[in-house]
């Protein structure tokens, strides 16, 4: 399972890979406004790259439950000279986390080489043009709605069957749009308008397997939810036990990529557990 990405091609059978958040934003849920600006956002990112990552993902719109929309402006002065220099300086791939095309295309014309929709291309009918013109990979998550109302407006018959076939669309959609499936990544959206029982679900092993067998990496973003917060009866700031046990069960149960706050400390995670897993000797 390879995607080619930059001038790199990444092997997604052989090791768990880490991506690093980075939020440019005031409000984020748990780092909000410590990167906002841009010498902090930038040794962050240099921060984690030296820890492990393998991709940074930077926002500029929180995504977390009951957040308001960034306007187009004020997303693209938060994220493109953000990116901009860090294309100058870090090796590894940057992802832009936007629902909103205008947004992407900049990203991608600044050094960004993978799109990050929370909408799986879905909010932003234009979408799927540019990630086809630009031939970057995108990262389709699912979400019951937009984040304002997401926590308030869920239904599944059944959330793994629900998100499978809404995967199975997703592909299919992209495909036509002239988007390969080998450059689609699949997010079951861990947080976005599920339930406590649903996020634990949804980073098991059935579910983890059956998405995988679509034939595109699968990955989990379970750092610091709420979900953890609300199992452990803990807050935000101290959640990272909690967040790497999720992040084992998710690398033994096949999880391909892991979106965390907490890089050197998921990346040594994912390496024990690949060792263990059989993904890596231990040489």
């Amino acid at each position: 399972m390879q995607i080619r990405i930059g001038n790199k091609t990444f092997d997604f059978a052989n090791k768990t890979h880490v991506m690093g958040i980075l939020n440019v934003t005031p409000d984020s849920f748990s780092d909000g406004g410590k990167f906002f600006f841009i010498e902090d956002a930038l040794i962050q990112a240099k921060k984690m790259v030296a820890d492990g990552a393998d991709f940074i993902d930077i926002g500029g719109e929180s995504t977390r439950p009951g957040s308001e929309r960034v306007s187009l402006e004020g997303e693209l002065n938060r994220v493109i000279p953000v990116i901009e220099q860090l294309a100058r300086s870090i090796d590894v791939p940057i992802s832009i986390d936007t629902n909103k095309a205008e947004v992407a295309k900049k990203a991608i014309e600044a050094g960004a080489t993978i799109v990050n929709d929370i909408s799986g291309m879905t909010f932003d009918d234009k979408m799927a043009e540019v990630v086809a013109k630009y031939e970057v990979p995108v990262i389709i998550m699912h979400t019951a709605d937009d984040p304002k109302v997401m926590q308030k407006n869920y239904e599944y018959n059944d959330v793994v069957e629900d998100i499978f076939a809404y995967f199975t669309e997703r592909i299919e959609f992209a495909e036509k749009s002239g988007i390969p499936k080998d450059r689609i990544i699949l997010d079951p959206g861990i947080g976005f308008g599920k339930s406590v029982e649903h996020n634990l679900q949804l980073i098991g092993k059935v579910a983890i397997e059956k998405f995988s067998s679509l034939g595109c990496p699968v990955l989990i973003g379970t750092s610091r939810k709420s979900f953890i917060g609300l199992v452990l009866d803990l807050p935000v700031e101290d959640r990272l036990e909690g967040s790497l046990a999720t992040a084992a069960t998710s690398a033994i149960y096949g999880a391909h990529i892991l979106r965390v706050h907490d890089v050197k400390e998921t990346f040594r995670i994912c390496r024990m557990c690949d060792v263990i897993g059989g993904r890596i000797s231990r040489i």
